[in-house]
């Protein structure tokens, strides 16, 4: 069987030193849509290395950790058809606000294995921590088609729907045709993003968008209309990949605020496709 759930979970977990610095945060917010306009104050705090700050979602590329997700997939008991792998979900918790430049330890596992019927979902878990501390915790849902029916537990059913009132903001964010590939520098190089016959024979008809580039936008989104723009509120980011984005198209992002709970609800749609969903149940935990 190409996943032994069992395996997985049991194999010891695996560490190594990662680093970064501000080229590496600069790339990865450029790659997600940031320095437009480009002498924007606002923008510049993610462009300009003697005024930057770090969004938090950068915590899935540091040290190439979009590769790592990619790795995963290599562990014990995992054998699978990078072309049948698709990215769930992710969750980010923030310790403490990310430097701008850094080296740390980065430990990953397979956390658990869920058996969804027709596919299997894996939950790769990374704890990175450097010298002062624990840095953040992030959580990968890895969905594979076809490698489920194991016998192995369900997992956790999906999160409801956005509140049922309009929402207190909608924003609307500009993919370029070229996005895809400038984000895939900064470390995910699945040949999914950018060569369309390896799109084809995964069942697009193009190159699609990386999940975690439109992840990195909506929470940028939230920052900057909600937050103020202070990257430091946040506290944790979580969202469900719920449909693909073609580089080129627009973001519909609304959102709803619940201040009493410190959240920011968001559901994410592809305007130009009559609102496909593209990121549903989405949270951005602030302080």
């Amino acid at each position: 069987m190409p996943i032994d759930a069992a395996r997985a979970v049991s194999a010891p977990p695996r560490s190594a030193t990662i680093t970064w610095d501000s080229k590496d945060v600069q790339l990865y917010h450029l790659g997600i849509g940031a320095g437009v306009p480009a002498t924007d104050p606002g923008e510049l705090r993610y462009t300009l290395e003697t005024r930057l700050h770090v969004l938090p979602s950068f915590a899935t590329v540091a040290g190439a950790g979009g590769a790592e997700a990619v790795n995963g997939l290599a562990a014990p008991g995992i054998d699978v058809d990078l072309a049948q792998v698709l990215h769930g979900g992710e969750s980010i918790t923030v310790h403490r606000p990310i430097p701008v430049r850094g080296e740390a330890v980065r430990t990953t596992r397979i956390q658990a294995v869920h058996d969804k019927g027709k596919a299997a979902v894996l939950v790769l878990r990374s704890d990175v921590h450097d010298d002062e501390g624990p840095l953040w915790t992030g959580d990968t849902q890895i969905y594979v088609r076809g490698e489920g029916g194991f016998g192995g537990e369900r997992g956790p059913s999906a999160r409801p729907g956005p509140p049922d009132r309009a929402p207190d903001r909608t924003v609307l964010r500009s993919t370029r045709e070229d996005q895809a590939l400038l984000y895939r520098l900064s470390g995910d190089r699945n040949p999914l993003h950018a060569d369309p016959e390896f799109a084809k024979r995964a069942g697009f008809d193009r190159p699609i968008l990386h999940g975690l580039c439109t992840y990195g936008m909506t929470l940028k989104a939230v920052v900057d209309t909600v937050l103020g723009g202070d990257v430091s509120r946040v506290g944790g980011y979580s969202t469900r990949f719920a449909g693909v984005v073609f580089p080129g198209e627009t973001l519909r992002i609304r959102m709803w605020e619940e201040p009493d709970r410190g959240q920011v609800l968001a559901h994410v749609t592809a305007a130009d496709r009559d609102d496909a969903p593209v990121l549903a149940g989405t949270t951005v935990e602030y302080h």
